[in-house]
Parts: C-alpha cells; sequence; structure tokens
C-alpha cells in the first residue's frame, strides 16, 4: 500500500482524524467551520502508528533533504515526533517553543544548534503554516539553515503553499486531505452525498463560515 494511504487509514482507524457532517462541524480558533478535526498527539498512544510515522518520515527527509544535519521539533506536537526520528538518523535534536521562556535562559529553543548544519523541521500538522513558520523564523534568527519543514498531515490549503513559497522553504507531508478523505468514504466515515462539499472546503475552507 502506499504510505500516504497507510497513513491516512491508521489515522482514521485510531481517531487522530475526525470527520463530521456537514450539519455538525468543528470550530477551529481562528474562527474556520470545520468537517474535520486532526489531533496526532494520539499517536504517540499506538507504537505501531508512531513507527510507521517515524519511519515514514526518516525515508522522506533521507531522500529529500539528504543534507540534513539536525531534526527540530515544534512544540508541542512536533517534538515526540522529532525524538523518534533523530534516534533512528542518529543525528541531534532541538526543539522550537512558541515564544522565548519568560524565566531562566529565555530560550525558544532548547538543544544545541551545531554551526554548519543544516535544519529540517518536523510538524505534527500544517493548517495555515502559520505556527511552522514561525518556529522556521526562529531557527533562522538563531543562525540555523533550514533545508525543509515536514509534517504528517496538511489540509492541503493554498495559503500553505503560497506562504512557503514567499518565504522560499521547501515542505513535504506524509498525507493529506485529498489522500484521506476517499479513503474515509471507503471506510463508512463519510457519506457519499457529502464528498463534493468536502472536497470544496479544502480548496475553501471558509464555506461553511457565516
Amino acid at each position: 500500500m502506499d504510505i500516504s494511504k497507510e497513513i491516512a487509514r491508521k489515522l482514521l482507524e485510531i481517531q487522530a482524524v475526525t470527520i463530521k457532517d456537514t450539519s455538525n462541524l468543528f470550530t477551529w480558533a481562528s474562527g474556520i467551520k470545520s468537517p474535520i478535526y486532526c489531533d496526532n498527539r494520539l499517536t504517540m498512544s499506538y507504537p505501531e502508528v508512531r513507527n510507521t510515522v517515524a519511519e515514514a518520515f526518516r525515508k522522506v527527509i533521507e531522500k529529500e533533504f539528504p543534507e540534513a544535519g539536525i531534526i527540530a521539533g515544534t512544540a508541542t506536537a512536533g517534538i515526540p515526533h522529532a525524538a523518534w526520528v533523530s534516534q533512528k538518523m542518529n543525528l541531534p535534536m532541538v526543539y522550537v517553543r512558541s515564544s522565548a521562556k519568560g524565566h531562566g535562559k529565555q530560550n525558544q529553543i532548547e538543544g544545541r544548534l551545531f554551526k554548519g548544519k543544516k535544519v529540517v523541521l518536523i510538524e505534527d500538522l500544517l493548517s495555515t503554516g502559520g505556527s511552522s513558520m514561525k518556529a522556521v523564523k526562529a531557527l533562522r534568527e538563531a543562525g540555523a539553515d533550514v533545508i525543509g519543514v515536514v509534517a504528517i498531515f496538511s489540509y492541503n490549503f493554498k495559503k500553505v503553499q503560497d506562504l512557503f513559497n514567499e518565504e522560499n522553504v521547501e515542505y513535504r507531508t506524509l498525507t493529506n486531505y485529498d489522500v484521506l478523505l476517499p479513503i474515509a468514504a471507503e471506510m463508512g466515515y463519510v457519506k457519499e452525498e457529502e464528498l463534493e462539499l468536502l472536497k470544496q472546503w479544502s480548496k475553501n475552507p471558509y464555506i461553511f463560515t457565516k
């Protein structure tokens, strides 16, 4: 099985991804009304799933970003995945907070950014891409050469692609909304009559937001 389809199926099976019908939507912090909610933190509780994800990350990084010398994780959801992947690849790891600590050394980046080593950032999810880009900028300001971002899942919003292009950052995801949706329908999580509307939501995430 294609690894993107395998991971999509596993995320649905463990309910890391939940899809509602269009009459009963999730509300994101941004105010977006969404038929889908993704909580990839649940992968931590399933050793087989988290290992499949870590192996997929390793293969993507080795293929797409072979110069990687440091694995970074976003706090908090990217941290465990960065730890598992850095262990598999025998590479140093750091993690990036959303903002600097208010005490102690007031670090935003924990761990050591070894000079001259290129960094790949691991994220659990790409929604609007804002938090990932904030972490990329923090790493760059600390002197890191960030060569790419890899995430478990993306909603495939055009806004993300535009943002990463604007900041000249390459990104890859293990699976995405377009891959997951037909699998969700096949598994009975999505009604056939709502498929087209759910596809349209990915192109315009505000269609349900009033």
